[in-house]
């Protein structure tokens, strides 16, 4: 599987997840999650993709401080409801790292590894994601702002030439180039930016 070599330079997280430990998948349960783990979810990378992959990474490394974060021990919450939006795109990602889900999420082995109901939507707040550590209640608030990192030019053309069917293979790549590129800004070059991802408690 060939993919863009800079999905592989953003930030990684690595978590322990009890059920993982619980049932032998993978040693101590401990997980590690890229970027091209949140591509393959989702079948594709961009901005929004890159947005809520750095949010949850963030927030959950926040809310864990140096300690090794607990996957299915987090909640989140979102403002917009599922279906509005890309907030579904997002929840996505934050549910593969986080192991948080919705009604329809793993119920457990006996009263241990629930999963279910710790994400939910249309809460009241005014940050795009909420991370809540369980044990803890401790809460972090997470905002992408995607302007900082603007499209690059003639990208938004290309788009629009591909769409009408008057584009050639040139305007293909350099579409594919152009909007790889942005993401690629976002996920190294602005990685550490605090006006891209503002985490509040």
């Amino acid at each position: 599987m060939k993919y863009p070599a800079f999905f592989d330079q953003a930030p990684t997280i690595t978590l322990k997840d009890p059920l993982s430990d619980f049932l032998g998948s993978c040693e101590d349960g401990l997980l590690e999650y890229g970027y091209i783990d949140a591509v393959k979810l989702a079948g594709h990378s961009c901005p929004t993709v890159a947005g809520a992959y750095l949010m949850t990474v963030k927030a959950v490394k926040s809310l864990y401080g140096g300690e090794t974060p607990v996957r299915g021990e987090i909640a989140v919450a979102f403002p917009d409801a599922f279906d509005e939006g890309v907030t579904g795109v997002m929840a996505s990602v934050a549910q593969l790292i986080t192991g948080a889900a919705g009604e329809g999420g793993f119920k457990g082995i006996g009263p241990n590894f629930n999963r279910q109901n710790l994400m939910r939507f249309g809460v009241s707040g005014n940050a795009e994601m909420i991370f809540v550590r369980m044990d803890t209640s401790q809460r972090i608030n997470a905002t992408f702002n995607a302007p900082i990192v603007p499209m690059e030019p003639g990208v938004r053309e290309r788009l629009g030439m591909i769409l009408q069917g008057q584009a050639d293979a040139d305007d293909e790549r350099l579409f594919k180039e152009g909007w790889q590129e942005r993401v690629r800004k976002i996920l190294v070059d602005h990685v550490d930016d605090p006006a891209l991802i503002a985490l509040t408690q």
